[in-house]
């Protein structure tokens, strides 16, 4: 995981391609491209939250209903929580990576 950090009113985010992207956040090129969360096991690209949410309860993650404006995932035997924008279009390289993290060779970030 490469590129810069950019903190912006008051939030610190990940910049990958600080050449595509200002730092405003807005986009600089259209044909960049695009990363995807890849469910490893199966090589299936997770195209949809209810896609992820099936794999995520495979492997022992619950739906959790505290924050109405996150789509949130809890796994019993940890401590750890995935939060999610509730449109799937708002999901994020970021989210991806906080997934792939919390699930060691279950998942992968591919461009």
């Amino acid at each position: 995981m490469s590129g810069v950090w950019v903190f912006k009113n008051g939030v610190v985010r990940l910049v990958e391609n600080p050449a595509a992207e200002s730092l405003d956040g807005s986009r600089q090129s259209s044909n960049t491209r695009r990363k995807v969360l890849v469910h490893t096991p199966s090589n299936e690209v997770i195209t949809s939250y209810a896609v992820l949410e099936h794999k995520l309860w495979s492997l022992g993650w619950e739906r959790y209903y505290e924050d109405p404006s996150l789509l949130q995932f809890h796994k019993r035997s940890t401590v750890h929580l995935i939060s999610l924008p509730k449109d799937f279009n708002k999901f994020k390289s970021i989210h991806m990576y906080d997934i792939v993290v919390k699930n060691r060779n279950v998942f992968e970030v591919r461009d």
